[in-house]
């Protein structure tokens, strides 16, 4: 596996993946419009606290190409400036982070991005594992638990115990963890919800103008300033090949999904 991700690295140009930034910026904005994640804070045991707008994260301002390059250039950050930065803050390794993950807004049109999704997750799943403690799932709708249902059977046990599925916005539970500064800002309410414009621009961990997002961007273009020439277009990272398990889940999402849908339709059951 690790030579496999090694070999992934060379042959994609990994390692200049943060000298490439995407351009022009009207691009790269449209991208964080339409790809909900960032950084909201940190843990009392200083864990990164990334936090992720699943359910109205819409992936249509870019190709696959752009959302993928986006993806990894957080990662990289994340493991090349984030992390060494807080295991010398602290003084012991801190190698990994927690993801919460809001599902306001999911609905069955989802469906349509189980191969952009699928994409991102293959990537971090052979290389860049085990990298996230514990992913916390919060603003949860029926369609959410209708899949969660037929899918956890089909998880490892150690994956499982990674996913806590929280009531509400999860606030209290995540207050056990995290200090309210923290906490997401769809978190900070019942009902908030991870709305592109419930708050503020430096509360919104989603936008552009995050701090978290404006140092990201301001490294990238720093390290792109020190490249003779700055490649235009998105970087093509090869997608490799899913595992046959993580595949057979996404078979048994799109038929659920697909069922609920028909249920939606006869008028039977719930309002997806």
């Amino acid at each position: 596996m690790i030579v496999d991700s090694l070999n992934w690295r060379i042959e994609n140009e990994i390692d200049t993946v943060l000298e490439r930034p995407i351009v022009p910026v009207d691009l790269y904005r449209s991208i964080r419009d339409s790809q909900l994640v960032g950084l909201s804070g940190y843990t009392k045991e200083g864990l990164p606290v990334f936090a992720i707008g699943v359910g109205q994260s819409t992936y249509d301002k870019a190709s696959v190409h752009y959302y993928v390059q986006s993806h990894i250039q957080i990662n990289e950050y994340r493991d090349r400036i984030v992390l060494p930065r807080l295991t010398q803050k602290y003084g012991r390794p801190i190698t990994n982070c927690i993801k919460v993950l809001d599902m306001t807004g999911l609905k069955l049109s989802a469906l349509s991005q189980i191969k952009m999704l699928t994409s991102i997750s293959t990537v971090d799943d052979l290389n860049y594992p085990e990298k996230t403690e514990t992913y916390y799932v919060v603003n949860v709708p029926y369609i959410f638990s209708a899949c969660w249902k037929v899918v956890k059977p089909l998880l490892q046990e150690r994956t499982k115990k990674k996913v806590k599925v929280l009531s509400g916005c999860g606030r209290d539970e995540l207050l056990k963890i995290m200090d309210y500064s923290a906490l997401p800002h769809f978190c900070r309410r019942e009902g908030s919800g991870s709305s592109k414009h419930s708050s503020s621009d430096v509360d919104n961990c989603f936008s552009p103008d995050h701090p978290f997002h404006k140092e990201l961007y301001g490294h990238i273009q720093e390290q792109a300033s020190h490249r003779e020439l700055i490649k235009m277009g998105s970087l093509h990272v090869s997608i490799p090949e899913p595992d046959p398990n993580d595949a057979k889940i996404v078979e048994v999402i799109q038929a659920e999904f697909q069922k609920i849908g028909e249920q939606d339709e006869s008028g039977n059951g719930h309002k997806a």
